[in-house]
């Protein structure tokens, strides 16, 4: 494997298991340092790595630690990542700054997926994708995730996006971008807290085997996209949908009426959300992230052999 230019570094682990043709599964940082308090965060982050490796596929965890993009952060430094205040959200646009500015940060999807492209990971998993949001129409707010995932050539695990986003536009877009979407045993596109966002997806894959067969087919062809397996949380642990359509609808209602707009949209929603759950909205977040990384381990076990 070649030597990765400055400001990227690999993981010694990670390094060896690339170099070995062996699985690797590279995993995001922003649920840690933006998406759960502490030290729940610490406390899933490090359980996440666990079970990848349980499925005997080598974890990289990736973030920016003083400036430096790390493919396979050591535990000292996912935990630094877990406890500092300064931690920044970074996607592909934030890395020169990250990197000029010594800043540590934790990776969206997009400078995630990226990031391990490089270093040669194959597959990735995450919890719920960003996309369009909202009347995008006006704001024109759509997520970085998608025209990143456009160019980079990764299988992608998660359970769909966030039901607070445009949906329906945000599958559209999927689609005008060239990327293939695919429902992991369903043929329904999940909408993270719920198995069934309401809408329908035209292609399925049964197992790791296939999503592998899937990338290939890509690869082979050529084509610079992403993968994307659409893995619905169990339906036995999702919120029930009725409720997560009244909680919704008045989380939204409340944005309007507090003159919420923009990139405060988004946390906004999902405080409210939570509280309006009582704090289930994380757990039913946790439980899908362990199920996308499960499955993200099986795949890349079925790329690498």
């Amino acid at each position: 494997m070649q030597t990765p230019p400055s400001g990227l570094r690999i993981g010694d682990e990670v390094r060896r298991a690339l170099d070995a043709g062996a699985p690797v599964l590279a995993l995001e940082s922003t649920i840690l340092s933006h998406g759960l308090p502490s030290p729940r965060n610490l406390e899933v982050g490090l359980a996440s790595e666990a079970l990848v490796r349980e499925e005997g596929v080598v974890p990289a965890t990736i973030g920016v630690i003083d400036g430096v993009a790390v493919v396979g952060l050591s535990p000292a430094e996912i935990e630094r990542l877990c406890s500092t205040e300064r931690v920044v959200k970074v996607s592909v646009r934030d890395l020169p700054i990250a990197r000029a500015q010594h800043l540590d940060g934790g990776t969206t999807v997009a400078a995630t997926a990226w990031l391990a492209h490089r270093a040669g990971i194959r597959v990735m998993s995450t919890g719920g994708l960003g996309g369009v949001h909202r009347g995008a129409s006006e704001t024109f707010d759509e997520s970085a995730d998608l025209g990143t995932l456009a160019t980079t050539p990764i299988t992608l695990v998660s359970a769909g996006v966030k039901s607070i986003l445009d949906i329906g536009a945000t599958l559209e877009r999927l689609e005008t971008l060239n990327i293939p979407v695919v429902g992991y045993r369903t043929n329904r596109y999940p909408g993270f807290y719920i198995a069934d966002s309401g809408f329908s997806l035209d292609y399925r894959i049964e197992s790791p085997a296939d999503a592998a067969a899937l990338a290939h087919a890509r690869d082979e062809l050529g084509l610079a996209s992403a993968v994307l397996v659409a893995n619905p949380v169990d339906a036995a642990k999702q919120f029930d949908p009725e409720f997560h359509d009244r909680v919704l609808a008045e989380a939204l209602a409340a944005a309007s009426d507090a003159g919420v707009t923009g990139h405060d949209t988004t946390p906004f929603l999902l405080d409210y959300v939570q509280r309006a759950t009582g704090g289930r909205s994380l757990e039913v977040n946790l439980e899908v992230y362990r199920g996308n990384v499960a499955l993200g381990a099986e795949i890349a076990r079925a790329v690498a052999g």
